[in-house]
Parts: structure tokens; C-alpha cells; sequence
């Protein structure tokens, strides 16, 4: 079947010794499990026990994998054995159950009782090896249909062509459908719709629209799923107009939108504030008897959370209750979340409670939530007590719970607390991450601890997190800040011997550092050696520089600095802005000055 075929590796059979590192430890569990039972024919009626078996088999009714092994066994054992189409409906089962491994020992088994694999087991051996990122060994399998005289079908095909792009081969996939063609075989929607769906899954939704309009060409019978797939990455990919030209596309061709459709569409104008369309939809889809679901309920209660537009999402959140859709956890922390961005943080717990009440439980998001809420408002007993009730309703703390509760004591001045807390973690079986330790860090330096933050790095366990620009950050910050700018300078220096680079955010650092000590011949050495080293500036590098050469009275200098920074099209911050203000009501201004003043003013 052309080049891919010629090179394919060897037979079934040595394909199956060449896989045994990736079966051995899958046989052994398994085959172990199956009790065998050599008199179960006498005492049972076979085609009674076969029926019942393809029966399980179509409903995927099995308890677990060791249920369906022990009935394959028992196959194994009867005599006369079981015909080969008995045993794939076996095979088909437990590869559903992604027993790949399991499957492929399994053929190999049924070969030692003499029983030969049809075309049929053959593409379930594909598909296992494809599943086991194994795709050479699939078409290892295709070279061995052909051998026995078998006809590759469609599936066999697509199963490969799936097999590519499931390894990310969207160029083999393509290459191999090519070849298909030009052996007679002719890829079906099945082929261009698997590759269109790996296209989609790697962000390549152009590529997959130009492969939908050669499918159009080609007179392919398009279905909804291959409209729904396209839909939904251009909704992702910010393309949310194109996804409604294509919905009327679509429907022009008589195929009808359904819940996916709309949710992907509902999720897309959400996502870029196009929250009125969206809610036509809703109503749209009522008129097609199309019952949203909660997930469509819970994409426009977050979104009107997000925007602050509280009623909107509640009378949304009620809809949902009148139409009979109960609302889930994630509905209710949506709620959550929107009145604790509202610093509302009664209705919150009102939202809390209603979700107990209606038999939903709080998951450990809907009380981080509502601990963020009081932590930023200074209510810090309250975040405490929720911590304790989360432990009592059987929700375990998770690093962001701790992290946000050490940043909260951080805030109100309870250093000893958050140290107490920072450390109950590591016996709580939750290890600090960059974000904890960014938060207590920064806790610390705010509160003048610059000591206490250094032992806090010398201790730290994860020395990989100790290396991260974002600590040096903090640390230097915390130094310039108590006017300890001599250390502060040699920590920025010795960044590049810890094998880190500075980023903005360390020069704007050091830079506000040095404006503060007004060595201002020192600033401009830095901007310098901050270009050379390819670190772009920003607003906050120009605002803080501005800002340190007018409390100095550099003004000249200062006004060079704006107007380079309006070049570059940044803003001046409230702070500066009111200084320039200040500046040129003061008339202590030449006219040049004046000037410039006015123009940015």
C-alpha cells in the first residue's frame, strides 16, 4: 500500500514479542485475576452464556475489568471454543474500558488456543497500540492484514490516521491519507473529520475550515459534531463573529445546532464582554426547545459576576432553579465569587449557606473564596474561623487556602501567626509552593522583617523555588524599603552569578531604590545596561523614574523621561500626574518646562 506500508515493521505476530515490555506488567495482573474454571461448560448452556456476554458487552455493563476477564477466561475454556466474533465483542469491551495493554495480551492468547485473529480483532489491535502511543506497531498490524490476504476496511484507516494524530503527527496523518487515495481507498467523513479534530485541538482552525471546504467538495454527508468541533475553536481562538456566520452556514444546510453548539457559542461571546448576545441565545434556544443546561446557566452566571453586574447573574441563578436545573457547586462559587469581588461578603455567605440548604456541598474553592474575601477586607478571625469549619465539614485545606490565609495574617501585622501557619502546612501534608512563600516573604519585608524573610529563604526545603527571580524580587524590595539600599545593590549584582537574570520588575526595583537615595547618575547608568541586556521598559519603569527625579528637583531630566515614555505610548500613574500638576501650578518652572507641561497635562 506504498511507502508507509512497505516500511512497516514486521508481522503481527513479531510485533507482539516486540511489545512485551509494554504488556508484561498488563498480563501478569490481569490473566492472574481471570479464576479459571475448566468445568463451567458442563454446567452452563453455552449459547445462553454467549448471549449474555454480548449483551454485557453492548450495555458495557461490567462490574470492573477483572469481572470481564474472568467471563473472556471462561470463553477460553469451553469447548467448542467460542467462535472469533465472541471474543472481539470481548476484546471491544475491555479496550472501551482502556485496558489497551490488557487487550493486546489478550490477542496474543488467543492465538496460543489456535484461535486466528480476523480483520475485525485486528483493528482493535491497532487501535490498542495507538492508544499505547505505540503507532508503529499499527502499522506493524496493517502489514500483517495484507499478508494474510484481509482487506483493510475504513476503520483500519481511520484508526491509524487517528492513531498520527493522537502523536501529534498531523503531517503523517495527512500524508497517509494521500496514499490511501492513491491506493483506491477513499478517506470517508470519519478520516477528514479526525484530522479536523486534531487540527482544532492544536489551535489550527484555519487549517481545519480550508479541510471543512474541501469536504464540502468532495459531497461528504457533514455532521453536526464536525460544525460543533470547528465552532468551538474559533469561539477559543477569539473568533466568535465567525463562529456565528458559521452556525447560519450550517443551518442554511439544514443541520440543526444542539446544546453543544450553543453552549460553545455562549461560552465564546461571554468571554469577550459580548454577554447580551449571549443571553439571546439562551432565549434563542428556547424557541428550539433546546433545554440549556447547567453548564450553559453557570457560563452566564460567572460572566455576570465577573462584571459586577450582580442582579443579572442572580435573576439568572433563579431561571435556572424555575426551569427545574439545579444548580451545582460551580454555580454556586460563581456566586460566591462575584459578591466577595463586591466586598459583599454577607450575601456570600448567605450563597454559602443556600448551598448547604439545597443539599450542594462547598468544595474547597467556594471556602477559598470566601477566605480571599475576608482576608483582603482585614477580617481575618472570620477567614480563620471558616479555615476551622472547612476541617469539620470534611473539605481539606489545599496550598491556596494556607497561602491566602499566611498573606492575610501578613496584612494585619500578625507576623508570629502567619510564621505558625506557614509551618502547620509542611505537618499538614501541604508543602509551601512559589506562591506561598512569594506572599509570606512579602508579608514579612512589609512589616520590616527583612531578617526573618532571609531565614524563611535559608530554610526553605524547595531549593528550586529559592532561585526564582520572583523571591530576589521581594527581597530587594524589602531592602530598599527599610533603606538598606547598599545590600539591596549587591543582592541585584549577584543575581547573575545565582544563574538569574533580572527581569522589569527587578530594575524598576532597584531603580525606585536608587531614585529614593537620589543618585541619579546611578538611574541613567542602569536604564543603560537595562537596554543592553534586552529588558524592555515599562509604564511602572518610567512612573518610577519620573517620579524619583521630581522629588529631587530634577525636572529637565524628568521631562526628557515623559516624553519618551507618551512616545511609547504609556500613561502617566495617579501619583505622577498629580506632581506634574502640582509642578506647574507653581510657576517655579522655566517656559520650556511650562510648555511641555501643558502639552502633557
Amino acid at each position: 500500500m506504498g511507502t508507509l506500508l512497505r516500511t512497516s515493521h514486521s508481522s503481527f505476530r513479531s510485533c507482539s514479542y516486540c511489545c512485551s515490555t509494554l504488556t508484561a506488567a498488563a498480563t501478569t495482573t490481569s490473566i492472574a485475576s481471570a479464576k479459571k474454571n475448566p468445568n463451567h461448560n458442563h454446567n452452563l448452556n453455552q449459547n445462553h452464556f454467549l448471549k449474555s456476554v454480548r449483551d454485557q458487552c453492548k450495555s458495557r455493563s461490567f462490574r470492573n475489568v477483572d469481572h470481564a476477564l474472568h467471563l473472556f477466561d471462561t470463553m477460553l475454556h469451553m469447548r467448542p471454543l467460542p467462535a472469533i466474533d465472541d471474543f472481539n465483542h470481548m476484546l471491544g469491551a475491555i479496550a472501551r474500558l482502556n485496558y489497551h495493554p490488557v487487550v493486546i495480551s489478550l490477542i496474543k492468547r488467543i492465538e496460543s488456543f489456535g484461535i486466528s485473529p480476523d480483520v475485525y480483532t485486528l483493528n482493535i489491535l491497532i487501535n490498542c497500540f495507538c492508544h499505547s502511543n505505540r503507532v508503529d506497531f499499527g502499522f506493524s498490524v496493517l502489514a500483517t492484514i495484507l499478508k494474510l490476504g484481509y482487506h483493510p476496511d475504513s476503520i483500519t484507516l481511520n484508526t491509524l490516521v487517528k492513531g498520527l494524530c493522537l502523536q501529534g503527527n498531523i503531517v503523517g496523518a495527512v500524508r497517509l491519507v494521500e496514499e490511501i487515495e492513491r491506493n483506491g481507498y477513499k478517506p470517508n467523513a470519519i478520516t477528514c473529520g479526525t484530522i479536523l479534530n486534531c487540527l482544532c485541538k492544536i489551535g489550527q482552525t484555519s487549517m481545519a475550515i480550508g479541510l471543512l471546504r474541501k469536504m464540502e467538495e468532495g459531497n461528504f454527508e457533514l455532521q453536526l459534531i464536525t460544525y460543533n468541533t470547528i465552532i468551538d475553536s474559533l469561539c477559543k481562538d477569539t473568533m466568535v463573529t465567525e463562529a456565528l456566520n458559521l452556525l447560519s452556514e450550517m443551518m442554511n444546510k439544514g443541520i440543526q445546532p444542539d446544546l453543544v453548539t450553543y453552549n460553545s457559542l455562549v461560552q465564546g461571546l461571554c468571554n469577550f464582554g459580548r454577554w447580551r448576545e449571549a443571553t439571546t441565545l439562551l432565549n434563542e434556544m428556547a424557541q428550539r426547545k433546546i433545554v440549556p443546561s447547567v453548564r450553559t446557566f453557570n457560563i452566564l452566571v460567572d460572566t455576570f459576576c465577573k462584571e459586577g453586574m450582580l442582579k443579572e447573574a442572580k435573576i439568572i441563578f433563579d431561571k435556572m432553579i424555575q426551569r427545574g436545573i439545579e444548580p451545582d457547586v460551580v454555580s454556586y462559587n460563581s456566586l460566591i465569587d462575584g459578591y466577595c469581588l463586591q466586598n459583599k461578603l454577607n450575601d456570600a455567605i448567605e450563597a454559602l449557606n443556600m448551598m448547604v440548604e439545597r443539599g450542594c456541598s462547598p468544595n474547597v474553592v467556594s471556602y477559598n473564596t470566601l477566605i480571599n474575601g475576608f482576608c483582603k477586607n482585614k477580617k481575618i478571625d472570620k477567614a480563620m474561623n471558616l479555615f476551622h469549619e472547612m476541617s469539620k465539614k470534611g473539605v481539606t485545606p489545599d496550598v491556596v487556602t494556607y497561602s491566602t490565609l499566611v498573606g492575610g495574617l501578613c496584612r494585619v501585622g500578625r507576623r508570629k501567626a502567619a510564621l505558625e501557619l506557614f509551618h502547620k502546612m509542611h505537618v499538614c501534608g501541604q508543602p509551601p509552593n512559589l506562591q506561598t512563600y512569594a506572599v509570606l516573604l512579602d508579608g514579612l519585608c512589609k512589616n520590616g522583617q527583612v531578617v526573618e524573610a532571609i531565614k524563611v529563604i535559608l530554610e526553605m526545603e524547595d531549593k528550586t523555588l529559592c532561585n526564582n527571580i520572583v523571591i530576589y524580587n521581594i527581597l530587594i524590595d524589602g531592602l530598599c524599603n527599610i533603606g538598606n539600599l547598599k545590600v539591596a545593590r549587591e543582592l541585584f549584582y549577584s543575581l547573575p552569578t545565582k544563574g538569574l537574570q533580572p527581569n522589569v520588575q527587578t530594575y524598576t526595583i532597584i531603580l525606585k531604590g536608587l531614585c529614593k537615595e537620589g543618585l541619579i547618575d546611578e538611574v541613567s547608568e542602569l536604564l543603560e545596561k537595562m537596554d543592553g541586556n534586552g529588558c524592555t521598559h515599562d509604564d511602572r519603569t518610567y512612573n518610577t523614574i519620573i517620579q524619583g527625579l521630581l522629588q529631587h528637583n530634577e525636572t529637565s531630566k524628568a521631562m526628557k523621561y515623559l516624553e519618551i515614555m507618551v512616545e511609547k505610548g504609556f500613561s502617566t500613574n495617579v501619583t505622577v500626574a498629580t506632581m506634574l500638576v502640582g509642578l506647574l501650578s507653581s510657576n517655579q518652572v522655566d517656559k520650556n518646562i511650562q510648555e511641555l507641561l501643558h502639552k502633557f497635562v
